[in-house]
């Protein structure tokens, strides 16, 4: 990481257990020691079960002991305008969390029937205005996250997860969610000063490897 500096935004994408968080943390650490600035930690899920406390509790434990956590499930962009100035670098884990509460915020997204026989999941197709209210309320959220650190001029490093690799989700809540937080993805990227994506612990810089989009009359013999 000797080639990383301090650009506003960086973002590090991966699958589950890929190392992105502890590449995101190490990468905050290296930040912040020459400068001898914080590390304000923005944590986005929430506690809702004993594994998911457990899984919080092991993540905070992990974290150096100086820096300073900030429960933002939601309001995101508040907290870096809130914090800005007492901070020197932002963790953002993670904006997959953030892109699912974002969803769920305006109420019971995908209608008010139970699950089918106690599954997490619902196959009947989601309401036209619920969807897309719940693509604006990611799509702003993001949007206002960018300005936020147009503002304030901190800099933030937000870790999120890759899910579109995969076979397509057959619930239409589960492709809602794919969908979005793949829009998230991509806004966020394309502010990014730096992009990496983890494989296996590996980090590789997804901008430097990048070429430009080729067109289809391009691709044509």
């Amino acid at each position: 990481m000797d080639h990383v500096t301090d650009q506003g935004l960086i973002l590090v994408l991966g699958g589950v257990r890929s190392g992105k968080s502890s590449f995101a943390e190490r990468l905050a650490a290296q930040l912040a020691a020459p400068r001898g600035d914080r590390v304000t930690y923005l944590a986005t899920s929430q506690t809702l079960d004993e594994e998911m406390a457990a899984r919080v509790a092991r993540h905070r434990a992990a974290r150096p002991s100086a820096w300073t956590t900030v429960e933002c499930p939601l309001a995101v962009p508040a907290a870096v305008r809130e914090h800005a100035a007492g901070t020197g670098i932002f963790l953002l884990d993670c904006v997959t969390f953030w892109v699912t509460n974002l969803l769920f915020s305006g109420g019971a997204l995908g209608g008010s029937r139970p699950p089918q026989e106690g599954f997490n999941y619902d196959d009947t197709l989601l309401p036209a205005d619920e969807e897309q209210a719940a693509s604006r309320r990611v799509q702003d959220a993001t949007d206002d996250l960018l300005r936020a650190l147009a503002e304030t001029g901190a800099t933030l490093i937000a870790v999120s997860n890759e899910v579109g690799l995969s076979v397509v989700p057959e619930y239409p809540l589960a492709r809602l969610y794919r969908d979005e937080l793949g829009r998230a993805n991509q806004r966020l990227a394309g502010a990014a000063g730096q992009v990496y994506f983890l494989v296996a612990g590996y980090a590789l810089d997804i901008k430097v490897l990048a070429v430009d989009p080729i067109s289809p009359k391009e691709l044509q013999p």
